[in-house]
């Protein structure tokens, strides 16, 4: 889910930057560019813990711009099939539910909750047990599985289920008011 990784970016720099304060420009441009984007194959960059290296800068030819390749460590989210998650649910229909774990987005299909749920249309749509104890809907709390998971360029989808052992709601919204 979370791990500590070593990566490598090349940063551009403006000529009006260079000075004594260089590296803390390049560690504040580099944080602002990677914190909060996903790079697909790592996962979802959360915090950038320490600038190992910056290396010597390249000028770029007609621009007046230096390259500098940077190496640092950093905080990565990237869920995994078969991990056990919490989330919170975004939206709910008859096709099954969204919910939301950090940056990720996850699909509940509703061949993917358990048999006793059933749908129920109206003013806030949700899925509930037939004695009504159970209820899934927005803003509720979910704990569920990851069964798939797919890696694109810059996102991350997962597909996940509520139907096995302590899987399901573990907050309901409704019972708070």
């Amino acid at each position: 889910m979370f791990f500590h990784m070593v990566l490598e970016r090349n940063m551009q720099l403006h000529p009006r930057y260079f000075g004594p304060h260089l590296h803390e420009k390049l560690t504040s441009k580099l944080v602002k560019d990677v914190e909060g984007t996903c790079g697909g194959k790592h996962g979802f960059v959360v915090a950038v813990t320490k600038v190992e290296s910056i290396g010597k800068g390249l000028i770029r030819e007609g621009t007046g711009f230096v390259t500098f390749p940077v190496k640092y460590q950093c905080v990565v989210f990237r869920p995994f099939r078969g991990e056990v998650l919490e989330a919170v649910v975004t939206l709910v229909n008859k096709m099954g539910f969204f919910a939301e774990a950090g940056p990720v987005n996850i699909f509940v299909s509703n061949h993917l909750i358990p048999d006793d749920m059933e749908f129920q249309s109206g003013d806030i749509p949700n899925y509930t047990t037939s004695d009504g104890s159970v209820k899934i809907q927005k803003d509720s709390e979910v704990r569920l599985k990851i069964i798939g998971v797919r890696v694109d360029a810059a996102e991350i989808f997962c597909i996940g289920t509520i139907k096995d052992d302590f899987l399901g709601v573990i907050n309901d919204p409704d019972a708070a008011s």
